[in-house]
């Protein structure tokens, strides 16, 4: 089977992830295959910012675990401890579709290399917070952007899921 296809029908949403930081030189891959996702009138809108920070790590799961409205202690990230944060600019109007693949195309990027991977919400709501629109200007990152997404990323703490059934009846063939 081809490598690609494969790596779609295997992939999985991982929600146990032992601590250890993956190397720098896996990082750069996944980021650089996000950037490699297709975009609107090849805009390339969508930016990363990739979070290593424990501190800062820990500060988004906590602020993300309030916006869900979970319990102190839990952490939306399962443990990973790379976070991904991708955010596009508003002034694009295909700005989601175009985050939404950067995820997608990381997410994959991290199975090929043997990394666990989730996709996590809640960027939107958290990069409406004053303490994160000053986090993006002290990281120099100017203009209208909105979070679309996390992908929280390490190595797998335990078994990959089994895959779902897939739902009959969501191909419909006009020929």
């Amino acid at each position: 089977m081809n490598e690609i296809l494969k790596a779609i029908k295997e992939r999985r949403s991982i929600r146990r992830f032992k601590h250890d930081m993956p190397k720098r030189e896996d990082i750069n891959a996944i980021i650089e295959a996000g950037l490699y996702a297709a975009s609107g009138k090849a805009s390339q809108s969508p930016i990363i910012i990739a979070v290593t920070n424990k501190e800062l790590r820990d500060k988004i799961s906590r602020d993300n675990r309030e916006i869900g409205g979970w319990d102190e202690g839990f952490d939306p990230f399962y443990g990973a401890p790379v976070i991904l944060v991708v955010l596009a600019d508003t002034e694009r109007p295909t700005h989601v579709y175009d985050g939404s693949l950067v995820i997608g195309n990381m997410m994959l990027a991290a199975h090929s290399l043997g990394l666990g991977s989730i996709w996590i919400h809640r960027a939107k709501q958290e990069f409406e917070r004053d303490n994160y629109r000053k986090l993006l200007a002290d990281l120099g990152i100017q203009g209208s952007y909105e979070g679309i997404g996390h992908c929280a990323i390490g190595y797998i703490d335990g078994d990959i899921p089994p895959a779902h059934e897939i739902k009959p009846g969501r191909v419909f063939w006009a020929e």
